[in-house]
């Protein structure tokens, strides 16, 4: 085998005169009709390859097709000037091709390899060929980095990397658990974990202190293009801390990402509680690389006439305010009034030109002598509504016309922590409160007692989200470290003393034995890399990645199994048509 001296990153100018063998396939061809230049490509790079017909290797070269696997051993030499490619990192030199060797042959791909084109299912299906292209390699030795400057980081820090089992006891709480049948206890399952949430608790009661692992995660919901049915996540627990601790151990793990691997300096991250993302946002993870904030106008208001748009008791009176009218016909404004009835919100806009209200419900701010924040050429759009339903609508609308005007800077880097969540909502399929974070959260012990026998959703939890350019990157809390005050919260939550028991057992004994306060945060790195790379969707940073209906196109899974192997695990498929 011709076995390669130099990786393609390394034929340059420094090169030139030497004999060399590289590796790699073959990327493009062009037949001059007198000479062949062959376009060589791994993984570091492309290279130029010239074969001279003078040369023996030159009728080997017309019998190769693209994507052949090749060692060429050959001569570097400079590129004539008006030859030279500086698309190319090698683009000042080529090889002229002494001798070849083909190493495997190839049919012609299904998709394209040297440009990102073709049928996304096809892509899939091929992913192998897929991950050939150039931006897909990028982004996965991206992550790699991510993952290994993430595992120097908190290695600085004293955390001990600690993984945890994959197979578990199912506890359904938020999404669906995927289950794992067990041949030799039939009937039984274990469950793939949603996280390694209860796991690390534990730990932190064994007495490791700091934990951490880039953790696989299992959840069985319904999937879209930003969520994964298997996804990783950076895991980590820590002892005796209160929660400027995680954030300030996780916020210089951000930090640290962005300067070492992109050359970025994050400023400090400033914190903003869920309330206040709310009010001014519209989103629990808020885009705040732009400003068009939500204001509440429900005490100006007042008991002026504000016909449909006058809030009721429990109604608030909320409006943004768009920083131009171009492109805001009335046509486009009456669409989003039309989509906030079917959402029974009442919603308005005016405009403002020459000093006066115009258009929309001009007449009834007139009217009312009611004045809003609003400068000419600009519009306002109004809405009432209840809390939080009218915020979350007009948060939405705040994105969308963001992007419509295009003012969002995609350059930007803008990082945040959100806290104080709720610690309970409301189920209305379950009809009953639910932990909103996870129930292991530490409850504010003062809106707990105010609140246990009352309202439960103003009962604020010790949790908190980091949040991206308004995408939502992780979130962790402070946790229950006292058994009594855990079984409480399950209490709330609908779980009787038994069923706690059956479902946490092994967990509420374990708090029995001195457990530490204790801490942590999970990072979705999909998600970040996702975000550090620009990548249009987490399929583009995962290797082998699902489609949103949870199909592995590639592998063809899932996939039904034999009747031998299902008859070993005592279990009988039935199907509705």
């Amino acid at each position: 085998m011709l076995k390669r001296t130099h990786k393609l990153n390394e034929i340059n100018i420094n090169t030139i005169g030497k004999e060399v063998i590289i590796n790699g396939w073959v990327d493009r061809i062009r037949n001059l009709g007198g000479i062949i230049f062959m376009w060589i490509r791994d993984r570091y790079g492309v290279v130029q390859v010239v074969f001279d017909p003078n040369e023996d290797v030159y009728t080997e070269a017309e019998k190769i097709s693209i994507e052949y696997v090749v060692g060429i051993k050959g001569i570097v030499r400079e590129r004539p000037a008006e030859a030279k490619n500086e698309n190319l990192e090698s683009g000042e030199v080529e090889i002229l091709a002494k001798e070849m060797e083909v190493l495997a042959e190839s049919k012609t791909p299904p998709i394209y390899i040297n440009r990102e084109e073709g049928n996304e299912e096809a892509r899939l299906k091929y992913r192998y060929l897929d991950l050939r292209h150039s931006s897909l390699q990028r982004n996965l030795i991206f992550r790699h980095k991510v993952e290994q400057e993430t595992r120097k980081y908190l290695d600085a820090l004293d955390f001990v990397e600690v993984e945890t089992p994959y197979l578990t006891k199912s506890t359904p709480e938020g999404a669906r658990d995927f289950l794992v049948p067990s041949r030799v206890k039939k009937g039984m399952f274990y469950a793939l974990p949603q996280s390694p949430q209860i796991f690390k608790q534990l730990l932190m009661i064994a007495g490791m202190d700091r934990y951490y692992q880039i953790a696989r995660c299992f959840r069985d919901e319904d999937l879209r293009a930003d969520r994964q049915p298997e996804f990783t996540q950076i895991d980590l627990e820590m002892s005796f801390v209160e929660q400027s601790d995680v954030l300030e151990t996780v916020g210089g793990l951000i930090k640290h990402l962005y300067s070492k691997i992109l050359n970025v300096e994050i400023d400090e991250i400033p914190v903003m509680t869920y309330h206040e993302a709310m009010e001014k946002y519209g989103s629990d993870k808020p885009d705040t690389r732009f400003e068009m904030l939500l204001h509440d106008a429900t005490e100006k208001a007042g008991n002026r006439d504000l016909k449909f748009l006058s809030p009721s008791q429990d109604e608030h009176l909320k409006y943004f305010v768009i920083p131009t009218d171009e492109g805001f016909s009335r046509k486009v404004l009456d669409e989003y009034v039309e989509r906030g009835k079917k959402e029974n919100l009442k919603i308005g806009w005016v405009k403002r030109q020459n000093g006066e209200y115009s258009g929309g419900v001009s007449k009834i701010l007139k009217n009312s002598e009611m004045e809003i924040d609003i400068q000419d050429g600009e519009v306002a759009i109004l809405g009432v509504g209840k809390y939080p339903k009218i915020n979350e609508f007009l948060g939405r609308l705040r994105i969308e016309i963001a992007k419509k005007v295009d003012i969002l800077d995609e350059n930007s880097v803008k990082i945040l922590w959100v806290s104080d969540f709720p610690m309970f909502e409301w189920n209305d399929e379950e009809e009953r409160f639910q932990a909103q974070h996870h129930p292991f959260t530490m409850p504010y012990l003062e809106d707990l007692e105010r609140y246990e026998n009352g309202d439960l959703s103003k009962i604020r939890a010790h949790a908190y989200d980091l949040v991206i350019n308004g995408w939502e990157l992780g979130s962790g809390s402070v946790r229950i470290h006292k058994r009594d005050l855990q079984q409480r919260i399950f209490t709330l939550i609908g779980l009787s003393e038994k069923e706690a028991k059956e479902r946490f057992g092994f967990f509420l004994e374990a708090f029995e034995y001195g457990a530490p306060p204790h801490a942590g945060f999970a990072i979705g790195v999909d998600r970040l890399v996702a975000i550090m790379t620009k990548a249009k969707s987490l399929r583009d940073v995962i290797a082998f990645p699902k489609t949103t209906s949870g199909t592995d196109l590639m592998a063809d899974a899932p996939s039904k199994v034999n009747a031998i192997q299902l008859r070993e695990l005592g279990i009988k498929v039935e199907v509705d048509n």
